[in-house]
Formats: structure tokens, C-alpha cells, sequence
């Protein structure tokens, strides 16, 4: 085979990418250089498996490295692509033990994801200190919360995990109390987690509200559940450091308007920080490759970076935004999946868009869940040219008599002078998030919040009143935008 496309990193993008230009081009050679031992592994599952919904760890991997081997794909793991020269079009790699060697390439995807932003936290050699990034961290958190004499290491059971450093975690003492630095998606969720193990949780989060980019509503809405549920809430509250030296031992809160921890140490024997994730674009040092929104690689309709033949997909990428037309940096498993498939296709001859972005999420603390979509922050909407106009409604999830109706609430966002649907939030305990999904479509097709509240969306008592909970909040906010 000659013509080799090369791809950098065996998850999401790569692996999607690799799987469907195998089969659309069966004459090419295609490797996929992966620096760790995991491959195509549910990053997105990974709470839920430290919670214990998830029974194996086995069950968060989508393809073995037997099954991609099958589909034709010469995978080499434990081998890191250490830098890109575009001119001479070939890539520096070096394995596990230290070997380097060159490879040439036809056309080059960078699939490299996203690694955990501690911010000014080392967790690095503090026991009970965790980020939650990867699968090996999974399961030492799994080990840890376990008591010693309770752990089940076949939960572990894929021969990727570091055993050593599960086993490690496994014999300390279990946890009682738990500390989780911010909350966003990962801390809301891991907040859950370690309550349904048995811990004493609380989450410190910097400003008024829980999952920042679902607004206020939401946020207000997921601190009470959590709280319901006995984990305590901390808001306007940021963490000054982790003390401890060997082993995790207190969070200390800086000097905020939260009176109740402000300025204060809070003793914990576990902490787990999520406050960012970073763009993984190091091997492109050097090539002077153009850098969006986040240092992500900034990339066109097709998934091409500024460096010719040089694709970009994933954590790493940007991706045009649905509402503004703008390049934006909204890592999310779908996007991942979706541009590796397009360009996939794309390099085998079959020139295919990757998509835009809407910024669509989910997110569940224990019944209650949430999801938004596009723009809500009115900042950010006002940045981007519009003039945004917000209304937030209560609406029944189901028909008033019909068993399990419960409060919904819907914001949505739209443009005074065009009418148009810039985004959206709900948050409800009965089937809220799924919801969603018509507001991304909406936006999609840039729909004007008048022709939303026209939609013939479904109605029959278990699953709907007459009138949705979108359709209320589409005709609330429509009034408001004649005002």
C-alpha cells in the first residue's frame, strides 16, 4: 500500500476517521500512532463508572485493539507522534522505550483530544488528589473511595489499566469527606458519584452558579438537587489551594462573599479538581499551524488546518459555530465522532463537511437534569453582533392529571431585531434534557423564535401537555420581543 494516511491519537476522531477511510479507500495504507495503551474509550462514562452504575470497565470501551486490527487499520499504541515537519511531510515518533524514527504521510489528521487543566493545583504525587481525564484515573478513584478489604479489582479488567496504580489506591484507607474544585459538567457529575459511594461531598465553585454556560436557572435548579441529595454546595467560593503534603488533608477557600466557607479550611481526605481541560497541540510546535478560540488548531468546513494535508478533529479542533459562523472551541464526544467520520471520507476522495457546532450538552445530578444549546450568556450574544432578549418560563413536563408531570423550566435567547433563536436551557426532573434536542434542530436551521412556536411538536398525556414546555417559552419570549 502506498499514499499512507497517518492519524495521531486512537480515540474519537482518530479511530472514526481511520474506520471510515479504511473502508472508502482499501487501497491505502492508514496508521493510527496512539502515545498511551487505551483506545476508544466513553470518556463521557466515566463518573457513572465511579458511582458504580457501571459494573466493568470493560463496558466504557467501543473497540478493542482486535477489532481495529480486523478492520484493516495498522494501530500502534504505546508510540508518540513528538513532532510534525509539513514540508518534508512526515512525523518524528517515539515509542515507549525511547526509539525514534520518522514516518511519512499523504495526508496527516491531529486527533490529539484534550488533557485536565488543573489550574494552580498540583495533584501530582498528593495521594487522594485526582483529576478525572483518562481511564487509569477512573479506576485509581474507583480503588480509592473502595474500602481496602471491599475493593472488587475486576472492575478494572482491561489490560490497558495501570494495576500498579490502582492497587495502590485500593489498599489506603477509604475517604469519608470529598472535595470537588468547580462545577461544571465533570464536578456535577462526579459530585454525584462520590455521593452515591458513600462520601460526604462538597463542591467549591468560583462563581454564583453551578454549570456556568447552562445560566442561572439551571444552576439554581442542579445546586438544590445536589444539595437534596446531602452534598453541599459552595458557590462564589474559589479554592485558594489543596493542603497536604503526601496525602490530601484540607481545601483552603480564598476570601469570597460566601461567608459560610470564605477564607476558611475545609478538612477533606479526597479531592478531585475539574476546572478546565486544555487543547493537547504540542506535536505541532513550531509549524506556525493558526490556533483558535481556546489555543484549539483552528480548522475549515472540511476539517483542514492552515498546514497542507494537515487535518485537525476532536478536543483539539475548533469548529464553526452554528449561531455566530465563527470559529469556536466546544469539546463533546459527537463532535469528535461526527469530524473524524467526515474526514475520514473527505481524505478517501469523498469531500464531506464536518459540521457545525451549537454547543448542545447534557447533564445529569441525580434526578434532575439539564441540557442548553447555542448562546445564552447575553455578553457573549451581544460580543457576536446581537441584541439579545432572555425569558425563562415554568412549564408542566406532561399533562396536569396524568402521573409523573413535573416543573420544567425552558430559558431561551433570541435576537430583538431579527426574531432569530440563539439558544437555549431546560431543566426538570421528567425527560427535561432530551428536550433539547428540538431547540439544537431550531437553531440548526436558524429558526426565528416565532416560527418555533408554530412547531406541531407531539401531544398525548404521558409524554406531553397540549402546549411543551418549549412551545410556552417560545410564545413567552415571542411577546417579549414586540414589546
Amino acid at each position: 500500500m502506498t499514499d499512507p494516511f497517518v492519524v495521531v491519537g486512537a480515540d474519537a476522531a482518530g479511530l472514526s476517521a481511520a474506520s471510515k477511510f479504511r473502508r472508502e479507500a482499501p487501497d491505502r495504507e492508514v496508521v493510527v500512532f496512539e502515545k498511551g495503551r487505551w483506545i476508544s474509550y466513553a470518556y463521557c462514562g466515566m463518573p457513572y463508572f465511579v458511582a458504580g452504575y457501571v459494573d466493568r470497565m470493560s463496558d466504557l470501551l467501543s473497540l478493542s485493539p482486535g477489532e481495529v486490527d480486523e478492520r484493516g487499520v495498522d494501530l500502534r499504541r504505546e508510540t508518540e507522534v513528538v513532532a510534525v515537519d509539513p514540508d518534508a511531510k512526515r512525523v518524528t515518533v517515539e515509542t515507549a522505550a525511547g526509539d525514534r524514527r520518522e514516518q511519512a504521510y499523504d495526508d496527516l489528521l491531529v486527533a490529539t483530544g484534550a488533557r485536565a487543566d488543573p489550574g494552580p493545583f498540583d495533584v501530582r504525587g498528593v495521594d487522594g488528589a485526582f483529576t478525572l481525564h483518562d481511564m487509569d484515573a477512573a479506576a485509581a478513584i474507583d480503588a480509592y473511595v473502595a474500602e481496602p478489604d471491599g475493593y472488587d479489582p475486576d472492575r478494572a479488567d482491561v489490560s490497558a489499566v495501570d494495576r500498579e496504580r490502582v492497587d495502590r489506591n485500593a489498599a489506603m484507607p477509604a475517604p469519608e469527606t470529598a472535595a470537588v474544585v468547580g462545577g461544571g459538567y465533570v464536578g456535577v457529575e462526579v459530585a454525584e458519584a462520590l455521593a452515591e459511594r458513600g462520601l460526604d461531598v462538597h463542591v467549591f465553585h468560583r462563581s454564583g452558579h453551578l454549570l456556568s454556560p447552562f445560566g442561572e436557572a439551571v444552576g439554581t435548579r442542579v445546586e438544590a438537587a445536589l444539595e437534596a441529595e446531602g452534598v453541599a454546595v459552595h458557590t462564589d467560593a474559589p479554592v485558594e489551594s489543596l493542603v497536604g503534603d503526601d496525602r490530601i488533608e484540607a481545601i483552603e477557600i480564598a476570601e469570597s462573599t460566601d461567608a459560610a466557607v470564605g477564607g476558611e479550611t475545609v478538612p477533606v481526605d479526597m479531592a478531585v479538581v475539574g476546572v478546565g481541560i486544555r487543547p493537547n497541540t504540542d506535536l505541532l510546535d513550531g509549524t506556525g499551524v493558526d490556533l483558535g478560540p481556546g489555543e484549539a488548531i483552528r480548522v475549515d468546513d472540511r476539517g483542514r488546518t492552515s498546514l497542507p494535508d494537515v487535518y485537525a478533529a476532536g478536543d483539539c479542533a475548533t469548529a464553526r459555530h452554528a449561531v455566530t459562523g465563527e470559529p469556536d472551541w466546544t469539546p463533546l464526544g459527537l463532535t469528535a465522532n461526527r469530524a473524524g467520520r467526515a474526514i475520514g471520507a473527505t481524505v478517501a476522495g469523498d469531500p464531506t463537511p464536518v459540521g457545525d457546532i451549537a454547543g448542545t450538552a447534557a447533564v445529569k445530578a441525580f434526578d434532575t437534569e439539564a441540557a442548553r444549546v447555542g448562546l445564552l450568556d447575553p455578553e457573549a450574544a451581544a460580543e457576536a453582533g446581537f441584541d439579545p432578549v432572555t425569558e425563562t418560563v415554568t412549564a408542566g413536563s406532561r399533562s396536569g392529571y396524568y402521573p409523573g408531570a413535573a416543573e420544567t423550566d425552558v430559558t431561551l435567547v433570541a435576537d430583538r431585531d431579527t426574531g432569530r433563536l440563539l439558544g437555549g436551557s431546560i431543566v426538570g426532573t421528567d425527560r427535561a434534557a432530551i428536550r433539547i434536542d428540538t431547540l439544537a434542530t431550531a437553531i440548526e436551521a436558524d429558526m426565528t423564535v416565532a416560527e418555533v412556536e408554530r412547531l406541531d411538536l407531539a401531544y398525548a398525556p404521558p409524554f406531553s401537555p397540549v402546549w411543551d414546555p418549549i412551545l410556552v417559552a417560545a410564545k413567552v419570549l415571542n411577546g417579549a420581543l414586540d414589546d
